[in-house]
């Protein structure tokens, strides 16, 4: 242990390192993290600087951010929405998976003569696209949950899960004996419905009954392990049975996507996915033969080429016959048109098969490299022809109503006031709360309540905290600091704040807060008591509301007294007279 120690802590240090200052370039440079990790990881592998090895051992364990990945996409499939989106995932996914994979497979065995079980080994993982890339791309602009981005994720979730079919016709087609004692493909088959089937029926009765006892203990460190723990027991069940670990994440979350700890966890894993699949990128960037590819610098433009042109054609085609205007089928072919991160995990498996050299490996996955680089290019120069014509009087497709424009943390007796009466003009909210027998309750009569700590930037940014026009803070207490606010209001700036205060010294201390309003949560009913009470002793409407007037003004100018000297006795000083009652409970 003396001894690997520090070679792993260098190698650590020097793969960070690189990693993030290629990935701050790139992010410059408008390419995108993906294209930076591959860069930085090309640079310290054995081709040029060499200043880390075992580049293998690396890139199995750093294909723990795939997995994590599926795992975080299946938190955002519940299953109505899965089944609201089958006609796009069974029939544009399909389509394209198919049509791109025999068309990029004729190319590859006609142009650069591979034998046909290479060329099927080559060209049916270039038919998928990157899911790392992509998503990122729709969420930033906007775009996740409108129609198009729609039809976007639910090809990139075909492809994922195409991944087990590919996997199992790659293993069928292996020359290595020692593949002989594998499994056949019809087994695989049966297992993997088994496999489902079994992870389905965990996740209803084992998962969640699990994550309520972790949120009943109030353990935020608790909820981290027992993600991970979900995540790997999953894909290890999957890889035990020779699967798709990836598929197994997926099944978890998608099983988990309906439950009130979805946010939680997202925002758990999150973390740890996103660093993983950068490790992932900078290991296969290391694994790059370079020298194989300054061979054939022509050939790898040339079939980046190829593919780029093929993807965006065919994709094109499928999604006018979908009923797409031809502006909006030729975004989604560009958008789609590069390899993926998965054709570097079946490029590995059809060598490990003896389908195809070594060289032909890095060959093909510098086409996905370099496909991956143009994405960008590809999306700003044609984003004047992309871009639809509006008519008179038409607006664009906005956001589906499954998305929320209000966000409201706590859920209890006040905020549940709020969300029902948002509720009432068909205003999508989010709620969010950390008591646990109150999000069960909440369940009986039919509100979706998620579980977390709604204080937390994550969990709200996973919440949908970037596209909410709202933000309601509705929690019991004096639980809200004004750094707090601030930070909320400078992570998203396009949400109003609004903010429940405890009583008068916490609406003083966050009075001059980014907070739109901070209402103090007895004042109302008190005032509404104050009214029937004198209404009940015979006192004329007239007076009441003369009464009310007079209680307002001399409260507004008091609480500006203490906001100004930062004192809550400075008013009840220098007014005393005026305000005989004097005090500041409330």
């Amino acid at each position: 242990m003396a001894e690997t120690s520090p070679s792993l802590l260098r190698d650590g240090v020097v793969l960070l390192g690189f990693g993030l200052m290629f990935v701050l370039l790139f992010r410059r440079l408008g390419l995108g993290a993906t294209l930076g990790y591959l860069v930085a990881g090309a640079v310290v592998g054995p081709h040029v600087l060499g200043l880390v090895g075992d580049a293998e051992s690396k890139l199995g364990f750093a294909e723990l951010g795939i997995t994590l990945l599926l795992f975080i996409v299946g938190l955002e499939l519940n299953p109505t929405r899965l089944w609201r989106m089958k006609h796009e995932i069974f029939g544009l996914g399909l389509l394209q998976v198919a049509i791109c994979g025999i068309a990029i497979t004729a190319i590859v065995w006609v142009g650069a003569k591979f034998s046909l079980p290479a060329a099927f080994a080559l060209g049916l993982p270039l038919a998928l696209s990157s899911t790392a890339q992509v998503l990122p791309m729709l969420r930033s602009s906007g775009r996740m949950r409108t129609p198009f981005g729609e039809r976007a994720f639910s090809i990139l979730l075909f492809q994922d899960l195409s991944i087990v079919p590919l996997i199992t016709i790659v293993a069928a087609m292996s020359r290595n004996p020692a593949d002989a004692n594998a499994p056949p493909g019809w087994l695989l088959a049966i297992y993997t419905v088994l496999a489902i089937g079994g992870l389905i029926i965990a996740g209803r009765f084992v998962l969640r009954p699990f994550f309520r006892l972790i949120g009943n203990l109030g353990e935020r460190e608790m909820f981290v392990f027992a993600g991970l723990f979900t995540v790997i027991a999953s894909a290890a069940i999957m890889e035990w049975l020779g699967l798709s670990t990836a598929l197994g994440a997926f099944i978890a979350g998608v099983m988990l996507a309906d439950s009130p700890y979805r946010h939680e966890l997202e925002a758990d894993v999150e973390p740890f996915r996103s660093i993983l699949l950068g490790l992932f990128f900078l290991a296969v960037g290391m694994v790059l033969d370079l020298n194989a590819i300054a061979e054939r610098p022509l050939f790898v433009m040339a079939m980046a080429a190829a593919l780029i042109l093929t993807k965006t054609s065919v994709i094109m085609l499928i999604g006018m016959a979908f009923k797409m205007t031809w502006r909006q089928a030729f975004a989604l072919g560009l958008l789609l048109s590069q390899g993926g991160e998965f054709g570097f995990v079946l490029f590995a498996q059809a060598q490990a098969g003896l389908l195809i050299e070594p060289q032909a490996a890095s060959l093909f996955g510098a086409i996905i490299t370099l496909s991956m680089a143009t994405t960008p290019f590809l999306m700003g120069i044609t984003k004047r022809f992309r871009t639809e014509p509006l008519a008179k009087n038409q607006e664009r497709d906005g956001p589906r109503t499954d998305g929320s424009n209000a966000i409201i943390v706590g859920y209890g007796r006040f905020g549940q006031t709020v969300g029902q009466m948002l509720l009432t003009q068909d205003i999508p909210v989010t709620l969010i709360d950390t008591d646990i027998e109150m999000i069960d309750i909440a369940g009986e009569f039919g509100a979706k309540v998620y579980y977390g700590d709604g204080t937390r930037l994550d969990l709200l940014r996973q919440a949908g905290a970037a596209e909410a026009e709202l933000i309601c803070f509705c929690m019991d207490g004096d639980q809200l600091e004004p750094d707090t606010i601030e930070g909320v209001h400078e992570a998203f700036p396009n949400a109003a704040i609004y903010v429940r205060a405890f009583d008068r010294r916490a609406l003083v201390k966050l009075k001059n807060t980014s907070a739109s309003y901070v209402v103090r949560e007895v004042l109302e009913s008190a005032v509404k008591m104050a009214r029937l009470a004198m209404n009940g002793l015979g006192v004329a409407s007239a007076d009441i509301d003369r009464a009310e007037d007079m209680y307002r003004a001399r409260d507004k100018e008091r609480l500006q007294l203490q906001i100004d000297s930062g004192d809550m006795r400075a008013a009840r000083a220098e007014t005393a007279e005026r305000f005989p009652w004097g005090n500041d409970a409330t």
